[in-house]
């Protein structure tokens, strides 16, 4: 496979080895020393995990905010109504509405980077799973996005909340910042989603439960962590 010219400069970082296993120290020090682009781009953990996700009682989903953001501005919509609505406008939501919001989506309006809504407010928005579903938009107890206190909700999500989930392959991926960060605050993004990750864990998991994490901006190759620094629950 022919490499680009950025990315064979990368791999020439003094330091380093697409084999090795960094401290995550070491990791981001490492990231930050390869060569860039000119747009700011997005810090991401892979994760391999060590679950059957072909059982629905090891599937490995939920939401974590990011104490220093995420370094993009969030576009957040809900679906609420009463005095919900007025605690989600009053907590800085985009757009706020019932019915109007609903048939909106259905007629293709998707300017949104988050969907908030209340449990009564779901029998409006469960219809639209088709539309919502393939871009992870859907609402879910889950990840907090399905509840009764909406303008915490919101808060959280304006302040920086990403979602994970594990896909067919039993990875996870999940965006931490972005490269312009300094290296102590995607350390501390990245140790909340480590927790969360952990916390995630299904009961009926057995064996080694994080697999492998690798740490990539968009236009970087990645580097291996070691996984013994991401548990923070015994196996």
């Amino acid at each position: 496979m022919r490499r680009s010219k950025l990315y064979n400069k990368q791999i020439q970082t003094p330091g380093y080895d697409s084999l090795k296993r960094y401290t995550i120290v070491e990791a981001l020090e490492l990231l930050k020393a390869m060569p860039t682009v000119k747009f700011d781009q997005t810090v991401e953990l892979a994760f391999k995990l060590g679950i059957d996700p072909r059982k629905s009682d090891q599937s490995v989903r939920g939401a974590v905010s990011l104490p220093r953001g995420t370094g993009k501005a969030v576009r957040v919509a809900v679906v609420a109504d009463g005095q919900q609505a007025v605690d989600a406008k009053e907590a800085g939501a985009d757009v706020v509405g019932y019915e109007d919001i609903v048939d909106n989506i259905k007629g293709g309006w998707q300017e949104f980077d988050v969907l908030i809504a209340t449990p009564d407010a779901m029998k409006l928005v469960r219809p639209l799973g088709r539309q919502l579903g393939p871009r992870g938009l859907m609402p879910n107890p889950k990840t907090g996005t399905v509840t009764e206190q909406v303008g915490n909700a919101v808060r959280e999500a304006k302040a920086g909340r990403a979602e994970f989930r594990a896909d067919r392959g039993a990875c996870v991926h999940v965006p931490i910042g972005k490269l312009s960060f300094s290296a102590e605050a995607l350390k501390e993004n990245l140790d909340v989603v480590a927790d969360a990750i952990n916390k995630a864990k299904p009961t009926t998991a057995k064996g080694t439960y994080i697999i492998a994490c690798t740490i990539t901006a968009t236009m970087t190759p990645g580097i291996k962590i070691n996984t013994k620094e991401l548990v923070r629950t015994k196996e």
